[in-house]
């Protein structure tokens, strides 16, 4: 079966689509032609490379690949021995080229770019729900976020909800305040879903002192007062004993620290 215009056959054990960027790049160096494209993309087995082979072969097509897979390659050669078509290897050399530089052997599993983009695209995603939802924003959404993180201020409850963004967890984050009622959603949804941050009296003292002082503000208030610290740490830790969550004291703790085990147990919730 001949087709209408010249077509290229676009082969791939994954989606195809570097293999169908290339052809659409060469194609348009000629100005005058047409080039159809006909992908066929996840390709799972020797018979299904020969059928598409043979399928181009009928049509007679050049064939461009980006086959991964050792052993379908493979199939896709000795076959082209027999059908004699013009066959181009994207992918081939270029491992071949990476392989020498870098003397290591590449996995050969298909889609991996695909997920390495599924990866950054959630983290970019979380990272924009962590600014979204920083410091208690919006928390009638909070059933969205996959962490919600509880404590007084100057916890690291922003530092640290970044922190699971950049590890692709929508964490949002929520200042406990004994003025102000926390959010009702708190109680609603999954506890597992909730951590709490607590903190030493005297650090948080230091802490806050240190805070005002960048700000230019006298430290003799009640933000970095030790009777009111307390009052707000009994207040928060008391709320966070409602909830039944679990609660890590941040005292001296690195972020990184306090991350791990938050990931900790939002994984084991997750199971």
């Amino acid at each position: 079966m001949k087709l209408n215009c010249p077509t290229v056959y676009v082969l791939s054990d994954s989606i195809g689509e570097t293999a169908e960027l290339a052809v659409k790049a060469a194609s348009s160096q000629f100005l005058s032609a047409k080039v159809d494209i006909r992908r066929i993309p996840f390709l799972n087995s020797p018979r299904e490379v020969e059928d598409a082979l043979l399928e181009a072969a009928g049509c007679g097509s050049a064939v461009v690949y980006t086959l991964v897979r050792p052993d379908l390659k493979e199939t896709l050669l000795n076959k082209n021995k027999e059908l004699g078509l013009q066959c181009v290897d994207i992918m081939g050399p270029l491992l071949d080229a990476i392989k020498e530089v870098t003397q290591t052997s590449p996995r050969f599993e298909p889609g991996l770019i695909r997920r390495t983009d599924e990866a950054y695209f959630k983290k970019i995603e979380a990272i924009e729900f962590a600014v979204k939802y920083d410091d208690g924003k919006q928390p009638w959404e909070l059933s969205r976020a996959d962490l919600v993180i509880i404590g007084v201020s100057r916890t690291s409850k922003t530092p640290l909800s970044m922190y699971l963004a950049y590890n692709g967890v929508k964490a949002a984050n929520v200042p406990i305040i004994p003025e102000v009622a926390p959010p009702k959603e708190l109680f609603d949804i999954p506890t597992a879903k909730i951590v709490g941050l607590t903190i030493n009296i005297a650090h948080l003292v230091s802490v806050r002192k240190e805070r005002l002082k960048t700000m230019g503000l006298a430290e003799n208030v009640d933000y970095a007062n030790s009777d009111r610290i307390n009052e707000e740490i009994l207040f928060a830790e008391n709320i966070m004993r409602r909830i039944g969550c679990p609660i890590i004291n941040v005292t001296n703790r690195a972020v990184e620290e306090t991350a791990a085990k938050v990931l900790e147990y939002y994984r084991r919730g997750a199971e």
